[in-house]
């Protein structure tokens, strides 16, 4: 298919700081499997520098537009670069659904929005990159597809973000592998063998102590 999922490590060894990145290729077939390829080995090529994030989307918001320029498909991305000396975290918002921040201890829920196309729209679009500090111990971030929650069941019904936030609170004591597969089981319980008709993509990511 065509959803993107990467991990890839900073520059020059720096084990502080790591890039998390996920996104979806519209439509299904080989055709988007190829450009979610390439623009991953381009968004792969600039994180070889220090670039910002910013500038790491503008190379595969590039080569998608020239790639899917008579196809008319595009690619959202979402990036979000944690840096554990200091505790904060970068995102970037290429029109893929905001991550989703749980914070326990307060029992408070946000998105990480922020402004931004999908690649492939505009070639010349200046992408904004966004900023949290004082990430803490426990806190829980969500990066996924529509694969998830707008995955139906044999009725029709849509699994819907408030079924992959209620999993997420269930299993919010767990550690991060755990709370991938509640979502995953509840999603396949969900949908009672119904067709899958879409990827479901999904990356977590939970504090821990001394992160």
């Amino acid at each position: 298919g065509g959803d993107y999922v990467d991990i890839i490590p900073a520059p020059g060894g720096d084990a502080h700081r790591l890039l998390f990145a996920i996104g979806d290729v519209s439509g299904h077939g080989i055709g988007p499997a190829l450009l979610m390829a390439s623009a991953r080995g381009a968004l792969r090529a600039m994180s070889l520098g220090r670039h910002e994030l910013d500038d790491r989307a503008e190379r595969p918001n590039r080569l998608v537009a020239d790639d899917a320029a008579d196809s008319g498909h595009f690619m959202t991305l979402f990036m979000a670069e944690l840096n554990t000396s200091d505790g904060t975290l970068q995102w970037l918002r290429a029109g893929h659904d905001p991550a989703v921040l749980y914070d326990p201890e307060l029992d408070a829920l946000s998105e990480l929005k922020g402004a931004g196309i999908a690649l492939g729209v505009d070639e010349q679009f200046q992408f904004v990159e966004n900023k949290r500090a004082e990430l803490r111990e426990g806190q829980i971030i969500l990066l996924g597809t529509d694969g998830i929650w707008e995955a139906r069941n044999s009725q029709g019904q849509m699994f819907g973000k408030e079924s992959m936030v209620t999993v997420l609170k269930q299993n919010k004591a767990g550690d991060a592998d755990q709370i991938l597969e509640g979502i995953y089981q509840a999603l396949s319980d969900f949908q009672q063998g119904a067709v899958v008709e879409d990827d479901v993509t999904l990356i977590v990511i939970k504090i821990t102590k001394g992160f």
